[in-house]
């Protein structure tokens, strides 16, 4: 349905030529009214977040080419989320604080990147392995960065990428560095996807796991991914001790042999460290 035509206050845009687009870009024959309106609403909120002295409904609605009536009800629900905010006396709307609060997730994501960067080249060069950055998501992890092996035989894993929590390294890395009750409530949601003979079936085997990598301070994936594979990971801690990310290192099982293992574990503990120190973060009470 098209919003503006069943709008009986709509005005035409001027000073603008028709292009067959609305202001976020969408076809105007998009087909999906909750797509629609949802582009509109970020495109009001956008336009909210530029102006720091406050945003005037009908400077809103004219800069997006909407009808008052219709930016208005979506800043009323924009307001609903906090995510504007409006000051009735005056009549103007600003940016409430659930937009801070989603914008300080990318800027905590985009910080430790920034500073596990120079801390992923050592680590690469140290090991001679490829690097990883990975976060949690739900079930999985998702790999923020990495810093490729100059090998010709090498693990790839690009930004993006996802990898299951109960049969990668940073997965199990980041399990380790929750608390009990929250691993084991992630444990309980994981469908235990079998990769090679090697994977992990079974919580309990995966709590086992777990319980080893937080004493030795790195998890281990044991071609439980990818046969041949080998990979060693380590959690990074924000200031409250909870787990904001995961260093690894792998690469084939020809290079990272048994005598290897703990070699390059304590390697990425260390680097796990001195990262979690750099972002101002600290391991939980009672940990190494």
């Amino acid at each position: 349905m098209e919003e503006n035509a069943k709008d009986p206050d709509h005005k035409p845009r001027r000073g603008r030529p028709a292009t067959g687009r609305d202001s976020g870009g969408v076809k105007s024959n998009d087909s999906d009214t909750g797509v629609r309106s949802l582009n509109r609403a970020l495109s009001l909120l956008e336009d909210v977040s530029t102006q720091p002295e406050g945003a005037a409904l009908g400077d809103l609605a004219h800069r997006a080419g909407l009808a008052p009536s219709t930016a208005h009800r979506l800043l009323k629900s924009l307001e609903l989320r906090r995510f504007v905010t409006q000051d009735a006396e005056r009549g103007l709307w600003f940016t409430g604080v659930q937009a801070f609060i989603t914008g300080t997730g990318f800027l905590r994501n985009r910080d430790v990147v920034a500073i596990a960067r120079p801390y992923m080249h050592r680590a690469m060069e140290e090991s001679g392995e490829s690097v990883n950055l990975a976060i949690l998501d739900g079930t999985e992890t998702i790999y923020l960065s990495q810093v490729e092996s100059r090998q010709m035989m090498r693990a790839l894993a690009p930004p993006g990428g996802r990898a299951p929590l109960h049969a990668s390294g940073v997965g199990k890395a980041l399990l380790s560095g929750l608390n009990q009750q929250a691993a084991e409530q992630r444990i309980a949601n994981l469908t235990f996807t079998r990769y090679s003979d090697k994977t992990i079936r079974e919580p309990a085997a995966l709590m086992a796991s777990i319980k080893q990598a937080k004493l030795q301070g790195y998890a281990v994936d044991d071609e439980e991914h990818a046969v041949g594979l080998r990979c060693l990971a380590a959690p990074i801690y924000n200031e409250f001790g909870e787990p904001v990310a995961a260093i690894s290192i792998s690469g084939p099982l020809a290079r990272i042999e048994d005598s290897r293992l703990p070699v390059l574990g304590e390697l990425i503990r260390s680097i796990a460290q001195d990262i979690t120190a750099a972002f101002g973060g600290g391991t939980p009470a009672g940990r190494n």
